[in-house]
């Protein structure tokens, strides 16, 4: 019975259990099996300790308790007794009563004293079955009788002398009613728990020290609420999460389809100047943003982030969840396996190259009938096509279902993918930097017979699949794309898909937990949700679309999605609005860009930021020249974001080597360009409370006029569309493509891709193709050495001068400084 109670509990299409069971088994272990939020009879601990407690609107009252009450008239005051009444019911019982002002006593049959009480009751309640043996003959005239037991006493009967009868009644059938009363009460409760809900989140306090400890050392010292209680409080049910351990959950889709006609929220971007190689705060200013907006403002508010690669945060860059008092906790479960969707990529990434080359050496080594065998084998005796050989067998042109009936030529191309290996762009993955992964030879044991190739591993966030779980917008949305994904081309010229290899099936089911954002908390208790983390340089550099659709339906019609792109405006900024848009249909509300003293100075014409070497005096003493001449990138980010159409306000990150001069002259010339507003930030050393000001532009900029529009239309060919993004973004005279680029621009145009969005590879530390360049470079011809086709996620993506797709590590990278305390098991030296 336990056993189907809990099944019960977690059927989705089930929303009320009424037990109907002999009386023996009604014991407290099977009534507290059920769910409290499905109890119809009002019987489990958590129902009666709510009705104890007086609150009748958060619970249900036991039917037989309510046709009691019903056939009771006017009590208060007036004397009741219980007699028989046991277990779960008879406090229920006892509790209303007393509720209600009447004076209550209980007994059972054998009590000394059942007579004498029966004479001074006002109404009496028989809560089971009468014993034979036990006399009830001294009930108080014109009292109230009223029978609970299941097999009640004939209706005629009456107690008492015969001049003074008093009449029983029975609640059997009203009982029945009361109980179909509570299951539409519950069904209701249901129906209003599917609604949008008010927030009622309790944000946790900061209290900021001087100097700022280490990210981590803030981390630490704040407590954050257990992830269901910050669920609940955002209007989460309990059965759209799953809790991985005490602060992080994944949030299910189901929620969409809940939510459907819920109003979205405001859609803010995060973007940034071109950076020095130490980042300029992006992520910082997205949490200290959200957290000025919901713990200081009381506006709801959702920040989305990518998820860290280990790459970098064992590199040189270190983690991703902000900083100072703007900061995801905790940090390190943040910043390390976080739910594990990496791994899910990587997993899927490596088991799609696997079948790659499995099936080039079967077909080098296998006759037609030997692979048809071995494709469709005979199993007990029957032969038959699995769903995804069927999808092949129609996209072939071959309308057959039974694997007898085809002929040797239908064999021989169902077989036959004819891979040509020197057309594979499907590579291993491995999430750690390491450069003598970049170029590999496989194949070099014997049993591969001789099959040897040149391969590479790439960082596992440059895979695919990482791009289509950031782009896709349900299951059968990402099914498709991963099966569309085109791994290399056959020896005809024709593309080759995962869908073609049969693996199609096998990368969803991977990814079947990977697709749901990941809840977590900011240090002030405001929600975040962590999913997706593709790179900005070599992929499109964007939190989910999944991710932000969630967060607008929880925040309402007045709330804010916070979400950031990677690297400068020109790179992240670009791909947001022309892939990630395209993909989501979602329009952006407002742009935040984020500036540092430190950038501008740098592109002023400062002397070379080096991650790990100390600043120059340059970069810590007042110098109002460079910064002047460097705030040349600022004004050219800020045209680029009015290339779309959207309002945008300058968040300049304020670092203690500021000065005052420094600050007003970055603000003065931003708005003199164009930007709605700009606004010194302090929330790294502050938390929210220095971030109120930017809040309150953003509220202000997201209610200006929008007149966002694309920056090319997808009909135009792949050149012209690079050439536009080249010339009009990066400010390039044109663009040079090498002779590989234009043929592989030339293959993929004929194969049918020429209308998807462009994803420029190239570096994120300059607007033009080489680093060493800063502030706005002019003049310049862009070289693109490569053309590559990501047809799964939807973008071409070509690649401007050298970009690897695989960081090496450092001289002296992060990792040095991360150790484990055996003792306490907290990690140290993450940043």
């Amino acid at each position: 019975i336990v056993s189907e109670i809990l099944r019960l509990n977690e059927d989705p299409n089930v929303q009320g259990l009424a037990l109907d069971l002999p009386e023996s088994l009604y014991s407290s272990k099977v009534l507290n099996a059920v769910k409290p939020e499905k109890d119809v009879d009002g019987l489990s601990s958590v129902n009666l300790g709510r009705l104890v407690h007086g609150d009748v609107c958060d619970c249900l009252v036991p039917p037989t308790v309510c046709a009691v009450m019903e056939l009771l008239e006017d009590i208060g005051g007036k004397k009741v007794l219980l007699v028989g009444a046991r277990g779960a019911e008879g406090a229920a019982l006892q509790s209303v009563l007393q509720h209600r002002g009447a004076a209550v006593l209980s007994c059972h049959w054998e009590a000394p004293q059942l007579q004498s009480e029966l004479r001074h009751a006002d109404a009496v309640v028989f809560g089971s079955t009468k014993p034979h043996d036990v006399p009830v003959s001294c009930i108080k005239p014109g009292a109230t009788v009223i029978n609970c037991a299941h097999d009640p006493l004939p209706e005629k009967q009456s107690y008492g002398q015969q001049n003074n009868p008093a009449a029983e009644k029975t609640v059997g059938s009203l009982a029945v009613a009361m109980r179909m009363q509570n299951m539409v009460k519950n069904m209701e409760r249901w129906i209003q728990s599917q609604q949008y809900r008010k927030w009622d989140i309790h944000s946790l306090k900061l209290q900021p020290l001087s100097p700022v400890p280490s990210d981590i050392e803030i981390s630490r010292a704040q407590s954050p609420k257990a992830v269901d209680v910050l669920a609940k409080e955002i209007g989460l049910l309990t059965d759209e999460i799953e809790i991985y351990g005490q602060t992080k959950a994944k949030v299910r889709l189901s929620l969409l389809e809940r939510l459907k006609d819920q109003p979205d929220g405001k859609y803010v971007l995060v973007a940034g100047i071109t950076p020095t190689p130490l980042g300029e705060g992006k992520s910082t200013v997205t949490v200290g943003l959200v957290q000025a907006l919901t713990a200081h403002l009381n506006i709801n508010s959702f920040a989305c982030l990518r998820q860290p690669s280990q790459g970098p945060t064992f590199g040189v860059k270190g983690g991703a969840a902000g900083g100072g008092y703007a900061q995801v906790i905790p940090m390190e479960e943040f910043n390390l396996h976080l739910t594990g969707d990496i791994h899910a990529i990587t997993a899927a990434n490596n088991l799609l190259a696997a079948a790659i080359d499995a099936r080039i050496l079967h077909e080098n080594t296998q006759s037609d009938k030997s692979l048809y065998n071995r494709l469709v084998p005979v199993v007990n005796g029957m032969r038959g096509f699995s769903a995804i050989q069927l999808a092949r067998l129609r996209r072939l042109g071959i309308n057959k279902t039974d694997p007898e009936t085809l002929t040797e030529e239908e064999i021989s191309k169902f077989v036959r993918l004819d891979i040509d290996p020197s057309t594979i762009t499907w590579q291993r993955v491995v999430d750690t930097n390491d450069r003598f992964l970049r170029r590999i030879t496989v194949g070099q044991a014997n049993t591969e017979k001789g099959f040897v190739r040149q391969a590479q591993f790439d960082i596992a966030v440059a895979s695919e699949i990482m791009a289509i779980l950031a782009l896709t917008t349900s299951l059968q949305d990402m099914k498709e794309r991963l099966g569309r994904m085109v791994v290399a081309n056959d020896k005809k010229g024709h593309p080759v898909t995962a869908e073609d290899l049969g693996v199609t099936g096998a990368l969803a089911v991977l990814m079947k937990d990977a697709i749901k954002p990941t809840l977590m908390q900011t240090l002030e208790g405001t929600p975040v949700f962590v999913h997706a983390g593709p790179f900005a340089n070599i992929a499109h550099g964007n939190s989910s679309v999944l991710a932000d659709k969630i967060a607008l339906k929880l925040v309402g019609e007045k709330g804010f999605v916070v979400t950031e792109a990677g690297f400068g405006a020109d790179i992240g900024m670009e791909k947001f609005f022309n892939i990630k848009c395209r993909a989501s249909g979602l329009v952006p509300s407002v742009v935040v860009l984020v500036a540092t003293v430190r950038a501008l100075k740098m592109h002023g014409g400062g002397p070379n930021v080096t991650a790990g070497a100390p600043l120059k005096k340059e970069y810590r003493e007042e110098n109002l020249q460079l910064v002047a001449d460097g705030c040349c990138n600022l004004q050219k980010q800020i045209q680029i974001t009015q290339l779309f159409g959207v309002p945008v306000v300058v968040a300049l990150n304020v670092f203690k080597t500021d000065s005052p001069a420094e600050v007003d002259l970055v603000c003065k010339i931003a708005k003199e360009s164009g930007a709605f507003d700009a606004v010194p930030c302090h929330h790294w050393s502050a938390g929210g409370k220095g971030a109120v000001k930017l809040a309150q532009a953003v509220e202000k900029a997201a209610n200006q006029k929008n007149s966002f529009k694309y920056l090319y239309s997808l009909e135009l060919p792949i050149v012209e569309k690079i050439r536009i993004i080249a010339q009009k973004v990066y400010g390039a005279q044109d663009i040079e493509l090498s002779p590989a680029a234009q043929s592989q621009v030339d293959r993929y145009t004929q194969q049918g891709f020429g209308n998807l969005p462009i994803c420029m590879a190239k570096t994120h530390l300059s607007l033009s193709h080489q680093p060493e360049r800063k502030g706005v470079p002019t003049g310049f011809i862009l070289p693109i050495s490569d053309v590559r086709a990501s047809i799964g996620a939807g973008f071409i993506y070509p690649l401007v001068g050298t970009m690897s797709t695989m960081p090496g590590l450092p001289t002296r990278p992060c990792f040095y400084d991360i150790d484990l305390d055996p003792i306490t098991e907290q990690v140290k030296g993450l940043f």
